[in-house]
């Protein structure tokens, strides 16, 4: 800023005077709400659940802060609320004395705190960015960015695909890519590991990460056939070469793959079981019915060559083969069939999962036993079958106010609900599993609201799996939330009971907030 000289003639002789610039006030955008009194700080902290305060010492010492807020006010509009209250002017230095903060004591004289559900949260200590910022107040109980973590430093952290491209033209050296989700547990326990990559081998190569999971990143995903998270690309001078596949790797073998990188290796095909040396006796859709009418007492495993609980089971269930099958005085014989190949027994015997295990007498279907998976409880079995005990209920049959959805009733029930949070799951999935009793006491907290469902649809049943594939689940769970029937976004945050009662109280402090302008304009 430059000052200026304006001379002019008073009586006769000539006056100077200096003029100083006028320092432009920063623009605050109306999105932020300016508070002074009290009363409308409780109504705020009332009427609204998801609130940022930003105290000042002065009017002017909050500058920097209102800018970059001002802008985040923009993109959290109807999920968040930022306000400001200026502590130096009467009206503000009463409210700030009457909170008990003072931002006189932060450095630059401002301080950022966070109000959940009409109570202090906590102090807003993350970086003063606005994608930090944003992610907060999406989400002000869930994990820290990447990014933000001081040790991920040495890491490239890309955003935008347009900064993707950038990098890939510009960078000389060997680039590592790590496509991740941020929900994505591998990849939150490969992420130490890649950024101590990334410091012992500064200079000589890059590692980026970037979180690919939105939908904007899909034909991303598709060109570099990213499937799963976290998937990693390498490239040289912009070109994509490989994929890196040693998900258990310690920095020292990224570093040292860096030096030598190879493709990954061609898997073996794997050799079926019905052609291996196994004691069990393989079935067909051809022989089944005969093999039964032979062998009066059978217990027979339908398997998947792709399923990794029968991977498990199956050197479990030749050892008991090896010893039942063989023995002079065998209770009973273990056969097996590939429901897979010979889908007509599959279907017959209405196979949903894998393995499953039935016990046979006299050709007819007794009982089915899922849990017999070792050795011991096979042999022990067959030398007294038992009925099994009853099934575990499945999360559909046990009461909750969660509303379970098919391919046949899935958009007739959300087009009746403003909120939808609908959870795709298999129940054969970890991760699901964990998130079920959140979800389910969400559920039950937003019962009587008809306007919200928590609802939730099983991907592995009947035409569900279509649905899902139309909904654009790539993985278990996935999360979406819909506005009366119609799709707005995935839902990426914490898998917890915060997460998913925080989301919906958003929304609806949201309508609040909606319903209170709208009777202010009145």
């Amino acid at each position: 800023l430059v000052a200026s000289n304006q001379c002019f003639i008073d009586s006769g002789e000539l006056e100077c005077v200096w003029l100083l610039p006028v320092l432009e006030a920063v623009k605050v955008s109306p999105l932020i709400e300016k508070v002074g009194d009290h009363k409308d700080f409780k109504k705020l902290l009332r009427t609204r659940t998801n609130v940022l305060v930003l105290y000042t010492k002065t009017a002017t010492s909050g500058d920097s802060h209102l800018k970059l807020l001002s802008d985040v006010a923009q993109t959290v509009k109807g999920q968040g609320t930022i306000a400001w209250v200026n502590c130096g002017d009467s009206e503000g230095r009463k409210l700030c004395k009457k909170v008990k903060v003072d931002p006189s004591s932060k450095r630059g004289g401002a301080e950022l705190l966070h109000y959940k559900d009409g109570t202090f949260h906590t102090e807003y200590n993350r970086p003063a960015t606005f994608k930090s910022m944003v992610t907060f107040l999406k989400d002000p109980s869930g994990p820290p960015l990447w990014e933000e973590n001081p040790e991920a430093k040495d890491v490239i952290h890309i955003e935008t695909e347009k900064d993707f491209r950038k990098l890939l033209k510009r960078e000389e050296r060997p680039i590592l890519m790590m496509f991740y989700a941020p929900w994505c547990g591998v990849c939150k326990r490969m992420q130490p590991i890649f950024q101590q990559a990334a410091t012992e081998t500064k200079g000589k190569y890059v590692l980026a990460g970037m979180n690919v999971h939105p939908a904007e990143f899909d034909g991303l995903k598709q060109e570099y056939n990213v499937k799963g998270y976290p998937t990693l690309c390498y490239f040289e001078k912009g070109k994509f070469l490989h994929h890196y596949e040693n998900y258990g790797a310690t920095a020292k073998d990224i570093a040292d793959w860096m030096k030598n990188p190879q493709p990954p290796q061609p898997k073996t095909p794997e050799v079926p079981w019905s052609e291996t040396d196994s004691p069990v006796f393989h079935l067909t859709d051809e022989s089944f019915d005969s093999f039964l009418e032979e062998h009066p007492t059978a217990l027979v495993m339908f398997y998947a060559p792709w399923c990794g609980h029968c991977k498990k089971m199956k050197p479990e269930y030749d050892e008991a083969a090896e010893i039942l099958n063989r023995g002079a005085d065998s209770p009973g014989v273990l056969a097996a069939v590939d429901a897979t190949v010979h889908k007509a027994v599959g279907d017959r015997f209405k196979i949903s999962g894998f393995p499953t295990v039935k016990y046979f007498e006299k050709a007819e279907e007794k009982y089915t036993l899922p849990q017999l998976r070792s050795k011991d409880k096979i042999i022990e079995f067959m030398h007294n079958p038992q009925a099994p005990p009853p099934p575990e209920q499945s999360w559909e049959e046990k009461p909750s106010s969660v509303s379970h959805l098919g391919s046949e009733d899935f958009r007739e029930a959300l087009k009746k609900k403003k909120h939808a949070l609908v959870m795709f799951y298999a129940p054969w999935c970890p991760h699901c599993k964990n998130a079920v009793p959140h979800f389910t006491t969400a559920a039950e907290l937003f019962k009587e609201d008809r306007k919200i469902v928590y609802a939730a649809v099983d991907c592995t049943k009947g035409q569900n799996h279509e649905l899902c594939k139309q909904e654009g689940v790539e993985g278990y769970p996935t999360f979406n939330y819909y506005n009366y029937g119609k799709f707005v976004e995935k839902y990426n945050g914490d898998r917890g009971e915060a997460g998913f009662t925080g989301f919906m109280r958003s929304l609806r402090g949201r309508d609040q907030e909606k319903v209170v302008k709208r009777k202010d304009e009145l």
